[in-house]
């Protein structure tokens, strides 16, 4: 897994993996840096993923989307 060069969304990303999501590779798209999905063991919340982008346009508030995001799951 590589490292997001933004400090702020690199410590959200750390954040959800501490928490059971799961780090996906991009795929295709030039602009997502990766996608973080709810690794949740019974399986209902497997529907709960957001794209991590490489160069948000506000990246501390991205970061704090995504530990909003995760904290949904909890």
């Amino acid at each position: 897994m590589k490292k997001h060069p933004n400090k702020h969304i690199q410590e959200a990303i750390e954040y959800a993996l501490s928490k059971g999501w799961v780090w996906v590779p991009p795929g295709h798209s030039a602009h997502c840096f990766c996608k973080l999905r709810c690794g949740n063991p019974e399986g209902e919340h497997r529907d709960h993923q957001m794209s991590v982008w490489s160069t948000p346009k506000n990246a501390e508030n991205h970061a704090m989307q995504i530990i909003r995001n995760v904290n949904h799951c909890l």
